[in-house]
């Protein structure tokens, strides 16, 4: 057995413990699937812990500014997973004419995805949400827990965190709030796509690069911005991650509009 394999064993085992401990502890539980990476490790992990299905909702935050690639690939993996899927637009907010348009990036993401999250919750009074996250995507998502509670305003105290003693987590909540679970939350990038080669979990193309760009992180289409790389293979995003100096957020734009916007969004309920 290689390190490699050995170190993806223990993650991947990790990982199927806390959906179990998840799914065991919560009576009403949903997955917000971007259709991203880390998600599809997300469902992968989820079919292996329940034996080859995703036993609860899928939950898509369609901000209407997807990717065509990335609804198609949506389409395709529903099918191909057998996913109970549930898609959730803003529909108000776009009345309004909340945009990227004519609003900064700050205030379309709240709008467009926090609010609409929000209000998934409340009508189908989910309890825990099992979340994609990673302690190494940015500094705000370092403080997070592997369950992490929201109150029944979906804040998150980032400097009231529950202490996991000895695999003990928080899996109680009160009328109104709810959970976040974060299996991978001790995983890497560089994790991420070793295990996705080492399994051979479909993602979208667009992570590979084509005419000397590629994108390593995905969200809305206007605020989105590609790398510049030759990539095209796994083996080369590996081998061009464990010598960039560039964080994997950085083509996002709602994370850089003003300071601390990420942990202000994550905060009010951002994923």
């Amino acid at each position: 057995m290689t390190p490699f394999r050995s170190h993806l064993d223990h993650l991947e085992n990790q990982s199927v413990f806390i959906f179990r401990e998840a799914y065991h502890a919560f009576k009403n539980i949903a997955m917000p699937w971007s259709m991203g990476k880390d998600s599809n490790v997300l469902i992968w992990l989820a079919s292996k812990a329940f034996f080859g299905k995703v036993p609860f909702p899928v939950l898509h935050i369609d901000t209407t500014y997807e990717f065509p690639e990335m609804l198609e690939f949506r389409e395709w993996a529903t099918a191909h997973y057998k996913l109970n899927l549930v898609v959730k637009i803003n529909e108000e907010a776009r009345a309004r004419g909340i945009g990227y348009e004519t609003h900064d990036p700050v205030t379309v993401t709240h709008e467009l995805k926090t609010v609409a999250l929000q209000r998934a919750i409340a009508e189908f009074q989910w309890d825990a949400l099992i979340t994609g996250i990673r302690r190494d995507e940015d500094p705000t998502r370092a403080k997070e827990r592997y369950f992490s509670p929201r109150n029944a305003q979906f804040e998150w105290d980032y400097k009231d965190q529950p202490p996991e003693f000895w695999g003990q987590f928080a899996t109680t909540s009160q009328k109104g709030e709810h959970v976040r679970v974060q299996p991978l939350l001790d995983w890497t990038e560089v994790d991420i796509w070793r295990y996705i080669q080492r399994e051979d979990i479909p993602i979208p193309k667009m992570y590979f690069a084509r005419n000397g760009k590629r994108y390593r992180s995905l969200g809305c289409s206007p605020i989105t911005k590609p790398i510049l790389s030759n990539a095209a293979t796994i083996d080369d995003i590996i081998a061009e991650l464990e010598t960039t100096r560039t964080s994997e957020r950085a083509g996002r734009a709602q994370d850089h509009h003003e300071r601390n916007a990420m942990q202000k969004l994550r905060a009010k309920g951002f994923l």
